[in-house]
C-alpha cells in the first residue's frame, strides 16, 4: 500500500487520498465522491471480493493501473453490514465543504485552478461501535469491551454503545477468558503487546490504559468532579475505562457516543461460568453457531428486542444473590398467575419501538427524525403501561421500583408530540419532519414553497397567452432550476428584442428560454424552501438536545420496559410449558423432581414425542451421582438439564421441573461432549483434560459440576484410572455436588469406599434381540454399556457386530481367567473367516425365524421355508 511520502506526480484528488488512507490504518476507507463511496488499491481488492461486486480502474500510480470500485452513499449501510461481519473495519471519509466552499476557499488563497473539495474521516465502523439500527441485530447486544493488567490484576471495561451501559470488573488472569466469554465482546481492545491478550484483539498504545486518565475520562464524559456517586473503582477498572473510551473517541473522531454512569461489578456478583461450561450447555448458540437450538431461542418469548438482549444478559451471568433472584421470581409469578394482565403487558409492549437503541443514535449524533420519534412514542407507550399497573394491588418488589421509571417525561413527551409529524422520516435532508401548527413562521415558509406548482401553472398560462404558443411549457432540472421550453418551430416569437424572454439552451427540436418573472418566483419559492429546511434543522437541534438533557432518566425507562418484557416473556414461557418457580434456598441441596431439558423437549415437541421427566435429589450426604448405563440412553441430557434448571433459577426464571429446591450455586461446570482445538494444538483428549483440570482445580464446595465420560479418549486402562482418580478427588477434595456419568461400569466399585456416592443408571433393556433405551434414571449400577446394541442401533453392519461380540467373548474370557483385559486374544486371528461367515449364516437364520409368523403359514409356504434355509444352510438336495 502506498503512503503519503509516494504523492510526488500524482494528481490532487489521489494525494488527498493517500493522506487519508495512511491515516484510516489497517481499515479499508471509504472516500466520498458525490454520490458514491469508492474504495482505492487494496481495499477495493478486498472490497470487491467481499461484496461482490465489479473492479474497474481509474488512472494510473507508479505506472500501474488503480484499482477501484464503489458503493452509492444512499445504500452504503447494507455493505457495511456485509464488510463489518466479514471481519473487515471501514474508515469513512467525508466531503467537509461544499464545492462553492471549495471554489471560494481557492480564490482566497489565489489559485486559479480547480478546487478540490476538502474531505476528512469522520468516523472508524467497527463491530463493536455500530449504532445504525440496520447494522445491529434487535435481539442480540453488541458489546465492545477493554481490558489491560495493573500490579497481576485485570480491569476490564464493557460497553454496548447502541444503549449507553456500561461495566467495570476486575478479576485474577486465569479468569480473563470466563470473563469474556460472558460478555461475548464484538470487539476487545488491550495495549499494545500485552502477553494475555487474546487472538483477534485491536491493540492501543499502553499510555492510554492509565488508571488517572481512566477516572478523569470518566469525570469529563459525565461532566462529575468524582466519580464516588456511581461507586466503588479499582485502578484496574479505571485503567481499563481508560482505554476504552480512548477508542471510542479514536473510532468517533472525537464525538462520543452515548456513556451511561459505569456500573462496578462484583466477581462474585454472578454464577461463575468458564468458557468451556457456556459452550458445552448451549446457552446463546448451539454447537452448530447461531441461535438456533439454543437456550436462549427455546425460552425466549420476550416481544420487543430490549427484552431479548436483557434476558440473554440474565442467563450469561445469572445471581448470586438470593434477595435479587426471590424479587424477579415473584415478578414472574405475579404476571404468570393473572394471565389477562400479562397479555396486556405483552400486547402494550410489543407496539412500542426500541427506546434505548434510539437514544444511542441521537445523543452519538447519528439520530433521525424517525429516532425522535421513536423516544416520543416509546416513552408515552411507557407512561401508559405505568398508569395501568398503578391501578394494580400489591405490585411486586421489583415492579415497584420499576414504577417510578415507567412514569414520567410528561414534558418532553408532550413537546415532541408537538412539534413532530405522526411518522417522521428517516432522513432530515428533505424536510418535512416539523408538524404543522407547530411554527408558524415555518408554516408560512412552506405555503410560498408548497404554492409553486400553482404559482408556476399560473405562469405558464399567462406566457402561452401572451405568445400565442400552447405547447409552451415550464419546467424544471438540477442544472438549470425553472426555465419555458418551446418547440423549435415556434421559438422566433420568444426571440424577438421585445418578447420579454431570454435564450438559455438550444436543445434537438426545442429551445428553452428564462423570463423576469419566472426568475423571480423561481428565486422566492428556492429561498423558501431553504429558508423552511434550516428552519426545521433549527428545530430538530433543539429536540436532539432536550432527548440528550433527559438520555440518563430515559435510558432508565428503556432497562425498566426491558426487565418488564422478559419477565412477561419468562411468566408466557412458564404457562406454555408447566414450569414452576423454584426455590432458591441457602445450603448444598439440590433438589428436582420431575426435571425436563427445555432444549429438548421443544424439539421433541415438534415430532410429536414426549419428554421422560427425571429426578435428581443431591445432598451433603449423596452429593456425587456416579450414573452408568448404554450411550444415546441419556446421560448427557440428563447432566444438561439439571445445569440448565439451575442456571434458569438463578437467572430469576421459572424452570421446566414439577419442583425445584436449589442450594445457592457459585460456580457452574460442565465437562460434556468432545471437541478439539486443533488451531492451538490440542487434541480432543488434551481438551477434555484441560477442561477437567480447570474444575478440579476451581470448584468449591458450593458448586454444581456436571462430568460426562471422563477418560474415554485415551486407552481403556488410562481412561478407567483417570475417570477414577478424577470421580476421588470431587468426592474428597472438591466436595461438591456433581453428576458423573460414566461407561466405566468398573467404577460402580466406587461406593463402597466413597460414603457420599450414590450409583445409577439409565434404564435400557432387550427385546427380541433389540435394545430398548427408556430415558429412565434408576438407582444402582448399570450391568452392562450395551456398547453392541448401540452399535447395532446405529446402523453398523451385522458383519462387524458379529466380529466385535467374538472379540468381545475374548476379553471377558481372558479377564476371567487371567486378571489381563488382553488375555486371550492371542489366539483370535485378524481375519478368523470361516467362524465369522458361520456366526453369520447363524445369525441370518436366527433374524428370519425370529421374524416369521408361524401360525399365519400356508402348509405349501411353510414347505417352502424350510428348502430355502435348506439350501442357505449349505445342504440343498
Amino acid at each position: 500500500m502506498s503512503t503519503a511520502s509516494e504523492k510526488a506526480g500524482v494528481t490532487p484528488m489521489m494525494a488527498q487520498y493517500l493522506v487519508l488512507r495512511e491515516a484510516a490504518g489497517d481499515c479499508l476507507l471509504f472516500y466520498r465522491m458525490g454520490d458514491f463511496f469508492e474504495l482505492f488499491f487494496e481495499d477495493a481488492q478486498i472490497a470487491s471480493q467481499v461484496l461482490d461486486i465489479a473492479l474497474t480502474t481509474r488512472g494510473e500510480h507508479g505506472g500501474q493501473p488503480i484499482p477501484m470500485c464503489g458503493v452509492p452513499v444512499h445504500a452504503a449501510e447494507g455493505y457495511l453490514a456485509r464488510l463489518i461481519k466479514a471481519g473487515c473495519r471501514v474508515a469513512i471519509a467525508e466531503q467537509t465543504e461544499t464545492p462553492a466552499q471549495a471554489k471560494e476557499r481557492a480564490r482566497k488563497e489565489g489559485r486559479a485552478s480547480k478546487a478540490l473539495v476538502a474531505r476528512d474521516i469522520v468516523r472508524f465502523v467497527t463491530a463493536g461501535t455500530l449504532t445504525e439500527e440496520s447494522l445491529l441485530e434487535p435481539r442480540r447486544a453488541n458489546v465492545l469491551a477493554a481490558a489491560c493488567e495493573v500490579r497481576g490484576v485485570l480491569g476490564i471495561a464493557a460497553c454496548d454503545i447502541s444503549t449507553g451501559r456500561m461495566e467495570l470488573e476486575e478479576c485474577p488472569p486465569d479468569r480473563l477468558g470466563a470473563a469474556l466469554a460472558r460478555l461475548g465482546a464484538s470487539e476487545l481492545v488491550v495495549p499494545e503487546g500485552w502477553e494475555l491478550a487474546p487472538d483477534g484483539a485491536i491493540s492501543r498504545g499502553g499510555h492510554e490504559f492509565s488508571s488517572d486518565g481512566g477516572d478523569e475520562r470518566l469525570k469529563f464524559v459525565h461532566g462529575v468532579a468524582t466519580l464516588d456517586g456511581f461507586g466503588t473503582f479499582t485502578r484496574a477498572m479505571l485503567a481499563a475505562a481508560g482505554g476504552l473510551i480512548a477508542y471510542l473517541d479514536h473510532v468517533g473522531r472525537g464525538k462520543l457516543p452515548l456513556l451511561l454512569p459505569p456500573v462496578a461489578r462484583a466477581g462474585d456478583a454472578a454464577l461463575a461460568m468458564d468458557e468451556a461450561t457456556r459452550a458445552s450447555l448451549e446457552i446463546l448458540e448451539s454447537s452448530q453457531g447461531g441461535r438456533k437450538g439454543s437456550l436462549v431461542e427455546a425460552i425466549d418469548r420476550c416481544v420487543t428486542g430490549a427484552g431479548a438482549r436483557q434476558l440473554a444478559e440474565d442467563l450469561s451471568a445469572p445471581l448470586t444473590d438470593r434477595l435479587a433472584i426471590a424479587e424477579r421470581l415473584a415478578l414472574v409469578e405475579w404476571l404468570h398467575d393473572d394471565p389477562l394482565l400479562r397479555e396486556d403487558m405483552r400486547a402494550a409492549l410489543r407496539a412500542l419501538p426500541d427506546v434505548g437503541r434510539a437514544l444511542g443514535r441521537v445523543v452519538a449524533g447519528r439520530g433521525s427524525p424517525r429516532d425522535l420519534g421513536q423516544l416520543r412514542d416509546g416513552l408515552s407507550g411507557a407512561r401508559r403501561i405505568g398508569e395501568r399497573l398503578a391501578q394494580m394491588d400489591g405490585l411486586p418488589v421489583l415492579l415497584d421500583r420499576l414504577m417510578p421509571d415507567l412514569g414520567g417525561h410528561a414534558a418532553l413527551v408532550d413537546h415532541f408530540a408537538q412539534a413532530l409529524v405522526e411518522s417522521p422520516p428517516t432522513e432530515r435532508g428533505q424536510g418535512g419532519y416539523i408538524a404543522s401548527g407547530y411554527d408558524a413562521g415555518l408554516d408560512e415558509l412552506r405555503v410560498t414553497s408548497g404554492n409553486a406548482r400553482r404559482a408556476i401553472a399560473a405562469l405558464e398560462a399567462k406566457y402561452r397567452e401572451q405568445t400565442g404558443v400552447t405547447a409552451l411549457k415550464i419546467k424544471h432540472n438540477n442544472v438549470l432550476g425553472y426555465f419555458i421550453e418551446v418547440p423549435q418551430r415556434h421559438a422566433d416569437k420568444l426571440l424577438e428584442p421585445d418578447s420579454g424572454f431570454s435564450h438559455r439552451q438550444t436543445m434537438a427540436g426545442a429551445m428553452r428560454f428564462n423570463a423576469l418573472a419566472l426568475h423571480e418566483e423561481a428565486s422566492r419559492i428556492t429561498e423558501a424552501g431553504a429558508h423552511a429546511l434550516a428552519a426545521e434543522e433549527a428545530h430538530f437541534e433543539e429536540l436532539v438536545a432536550e432527548a440528550v438533557a433527559a438520555r440518563h432518566a430515559i435510558a432508565r425507562t428503556a432497562a425498566a420496559l426491558a426487565r418488564l418484557d422478559v419477565a412477561a416473556g419468562q411468566a408466557e414461557r412458564a404457562a406454555e410449558g408447566g414450569w414452576t418457580r423454584p426455590e432458591v434456598v441457602e445450603g448444598l441441596s439440590l433438589e428436582i423432581e420431575g426435571g425436563r431439558h427445555p432444549v429438548v423437549e421443544a424439539a421433541l415437541k415438534v415430532q410429536g414425542e414426549r419428554f421422560v421427566a427425571n429426578d435428581c435429589r443431591l445432598a451433603s450426604h449423596d452429593r456425587l451421582w456416579l450414573i452408568g448405563g448404554p450411550n444415546m440412553g441419556g446421560k448427557s441430557t440428563f447432566l444438561r438439564q439439571n445445569a440448565l434448571i439451575v442456571l434458569l433459577a438463578q437467572a430469576g426464571g421459572f424452570v421446566p421441573a414439577k419442583s425445584a429446591r436449589i442450594g445457592m450455586v457459585d460456580r457452574l461446570f460442565s465437562r460434556v461432549g468432545a471437541s478439539d482445538n486443533l488451531a492451538r494444538g490440542r487434541s480432543t483428549f488434551m481438551v477434555e483434560m484441560v477442561e477437567t483440570a480447570a474444575i478440579l482445580s476451581q470448584a468449591t464446595d458450593r458448586s454444581f459440576v456436571i462430568l460426562d465420560e471422563v477418560g474415554r479418549g485415551t486407552s481403556t486402562y488410562d481412561g478407567l484410572a483417570l475417570a477414577w482418580a478424577v470421580a476421588e478427588a470431587v468426592h474428597e477434595t472438591n466436595r461438591c455436588r456433581c453428576l458423573f456419568a460414566t461407561h466405566y461400569h468398573e467404577m460402580a466399585r466406587l461406593g463402597e469406599t466413597c460414603e457420599a456416592l450414590s450409583l445409577h443408571h439409565v434404564r435400557a433393556r432387550e427385546w427380541k434381540g433389540e435394545l430398548v433405551l427408556l430415558h429412565e434414571l434408576a438407582e444402582g449400577p448399570a450391568d452392562r454399556s450395551y456398547g453392541l446394541a448401540v452399535a447395532r442401533l446405529a446402523g453398523v453392519p451385522p458383519k462387524v457386530i458379529s466380529r466385535a461380540k467374538s472379540v468381545l467373548e475374548k476379553l471377558e474370557k481372558g479377564r476371567a481367567e487371567t486378571g489381563g483385559l488382553a488375555a486371550g486374544l492371542g489366539d483370535l486371528p485378524l481375519f478368523a473367516a470361516a467362524q465369522e461367515a458361520q456366526e453369520e449364516q447363524c445369525d441370518v437364520l436366527r433374524d428370519k425365524l425370529r421374524d416369521m409368523d408361524i401360525d399365519a403359514l400356508s402348509p405349501r409356504d411353510a414347505l417352502e421355508i424350510l428348502y430355502d434355509l435348506k439350501r442357505e444352510a449349505g445342504t440343498e438336495s
